[in-house]
């Protein structure tokens, strides 16, 4: 059983243009009017010892954080940021010296602006950019770390595009982008789940899901129906992909019928099998 602390590199690090880190696109967004920027955020870039030592005295067990993309490679393809490989190995080894397990969180919504402005998570070759950037991560990180975390939240992603950097003023096609882009990153966390287990390395790996509990309004059974659906829609058919290696037959009617479904390939069905994570 593991207890501790969990962050994302966006949200605590600052230094968001330090070291050779690219923007990502949390650091390009328009911040709200009396809204801190990210520039500093807790300065755990610079204050990373300090923290890691409060977490020790507090007892924690393990640190979840995540590693941003844009840190490791600038550009979200291409040349790799030694300072970034740094950053993180030393992250590494300070909860390691105090007995604290590292737990890696691969993707929390910080998409490298490069990436954004090629079509983000919407761009089926999204799916090539994330195993890419995953095997730097086990390159560099897989001989200390031995758990890991593919996709945060998805279904946030999916139902909010502008998470991932894309907005349309056609609330239909911004649907319609949202679970195309669902879509990829399910194939991308099943070609993650395959490679970190073909390089036998020593962990576990599994997805971040989002879980809200949906109550029918009242016992009516088209209210009891209407909460199904909607949890269906927000929680099971991304467990339901990631188990069974499928989209299941309720998401791919609920889609047809409202001009939703997303575009697949001939080979699809078969990257996503065999990908069963070790853990939620």
């Amino acid at each position: 059983f593991l207890w501790g602390a969990s962050t994302s590199a966006y949200q605590v690090e600052g230094a968001s243009l330090e070291d050779g880190k690219g923007p990502s696109c949390q650091d390009v967004k328009v911040v709200p009017e009396g809204t801190s920027d990210l520039k500093v955020c807790a300065d755990q870039y610079h204050r990373y010892k300090e923290d890691i030592a409060l977490m020790a005295e507090m007892g924690f067990k393990t640190y979840r954080f995540s590693i941003s993309w844009s840190r490791i490679i600038p550009e979200g393809t291409g040349a790799i940021n030694p300072k970034g490989i740094e950053y993180y190995n030393n992250v590494i080894d300070e909860c390691l010296k105090y007995g604290i397990e590292p737990l890696v969180t691969m993707f929390h919504f910080d998409m490298p602006a490069a990436l954004d402005e090629r079509g983000s998570w919407g761009n089926r070759d999204s799916i090539d950019w994330f195993l890419n950037f995953a095997k730097v991560m086990f390159e560099n990180f897989g001989d200390r770390v031995k758990y890991w975390l593919t996709i945060n939240e998805q279904m946030v992603i999916s139902q909010m595009p502008n998470f991932q950097g894309i907005y349309i003023n056609d609330k239909h096609e911004e649907k319609k982008v949202g679970w195309q882009s669902y879509h990829h990153m399910c194939i991308a966390h099943a070609l993650v789940i395959k490679e970190y287990r073909k390089l036998h390395l020593n962990g576990f790996i599994g997805p971040v899901i989002s879980y809200p509990t949906y109550y029918p309004a009242s016992v009516k059974p088209e209210d009891v129906l209407t909460a199904k659906q909607v949890e269906d829609l927000k929680v099971f058919c991304l467990t339901d992909v990631h188990f069974y290696g499928k989209h299941p037959d309720y998401l791919i009617h609920y889609l047809e019928k409202h001009d939703l479904m997303f575009k697949m390939e001939e080979h699809d069905e078969e990257l996503l099998k065999n990908a069963q994570p070790d853990f939620i």
